[in-house]
């Protein structure tokens, strides 16, 4: 193999395999010299590659963790393995999955040869995710198109739908992808209403990317006063911004929740950004927290952690959890007085899964 660029990327391919590589394979796989094959090793760690060589009859190449992140090499099935992975966790607003992983998903769907990148949709369209996010799903493709305009600095256009199901055609400067945990929001200068906006991307439909460029804006932030200043930053500020808008455009709720299961329990069932409740010493635990989500969706998290608990505020939330258990105890109360035909008596016989 005389080409050297290309010997060099198949001796890398090689080497990521994760054992070692005595010198006279690699030489005789590449079809080229022992020397050969050391000048090659010289040159991937003149680019950073780390690869380390020990000695001896058994000796050989590995290659190793370093400093920093070497670009990698990903075969086809490789390739397909982790554009289906991201763009299943894309496609969830999943807490801990955040813009980094949609930035990598741009990055390897924009190089994906057409065939692979068919492969990757039939996948994906072909299975059904079983979870138990909150949050509405999106097309990743949405998502890595939003992604690939801001870092570009590229112009957007896209139809949305406000939560009174007006529907309007926007322009933007996008900034920055946040993900709350529960939904995904793109945080953009709005170029028709000459003005910072939030837009729900579970809302947004038909993203296309003009091509024309923009210099980005400084971004409003709060200075120590509560004045909006122009910061010049990034996803950080771009956060706050976006609780800022949320907190206008949703009232605060201030929690207080009596838990009948020990901290931990509750915890693990809980939204982390809702916080950690404190034990009381009674073997249950105290949630003292604040948040701007819709009683709705608290009263809803509040159930599925399934134990006893009790809430001392908001008084709204309150009055939403006695109106919602009359609605269940007459939804029960209905089911009971009506018997299904055909059901089975014993409530334990349930119909799951069929096995085989």
């Amino acid at each position: 193999m005389s080409d050297t660029p290309a010997r060099l990327l198949k001796l890398l391919s090689l080497l990521q395999t994760p054992r070692e590589w005595p010198g006279g394979e690699l030489a005789e796989r590449l079809d080229v010299s022992p020397r050969t094959i050391r000048r090659d090793i010289d040159r991937l760690r003149d680019l950073g590659y780390p690869v380390e060589a020990s000695r001896g009859s058994v000796g050989g190449y590995r290659l190793v963790a370093g400093a920093a992140m070497p670009p990698l090499l990903l075969d086809d099935e490789e390739a397909v393995a982790i554009a289906v992975g991201l763009r299943a966790g894309a496609g969830h607003a999943i807490e801990g999955v955040d813009e980094a992983s949609v930035r990598a998903l741009a990055k390897l769907e924009q190089v994906l040869p057409s065939r692979l990148r068919h492969r990757v949709s039939a996948l994906q369209n072909a299975t059904v995710p079983l979870t138990r996010g909150d949050g509405s799903t999106i097309d990743p493709r949405t998502l890595t198109t939003l992604a690939s305009a801001a870092t570009g600095r590229e112009r957007l256009r896209f139809a949305y739908r406000s939560g009174d199901g007006t529907r309007t055609k926007r322009q933007v400067e996008p900034y920055r992808l946040v993900s709350t945990g529960q939904r995904w929001y793109l945080v953009a200068y709005d170029l028709g209403r000459e003005d910072w906006r939030t837009f729900r991307v579970d809302r947004v439909g038909e993203p296309y990317a003009t091509g024309a460029r923009f210099t980005p804006r400084p971004l409003p932030v709060e200075g120590a006063g509560g004045d909006a200043e122009r910061g010049n930053t990034g996803s950080g500020d771009a956060a706050r911004f976006l609780a800022r808008s949320m907190r206008r455009m949703q009232p605060e709720l201030r929690l207080d929740v009596r838990f009948g299961a020990p901290a931990e329990f509750v915890t693990a069932r809980l939204p982390a950004h809702l916080g950690a409740p404190e034990p009381d010493g009674e073997g249950g635990c105290r949630l003292r927290a604040s948040c701007t989500d819709s009683l709705e969706w608290v009263a809803l998290r509040l159930a599925l952690v399934d134990c006893e608990f009790s809430v001392q505020g908001p008084p709204q939330l309150v009055a939403y959890l006695e109106g919602l258990g009359a609605r269940l105890t007459r939804a029960a109360a209905g089911a009971a007085a009506e018997p299904r035909q055909g059901a089975d008596p014993d409530p334990r016989h349930g119909t799951g899964p069929e096995q085989g």
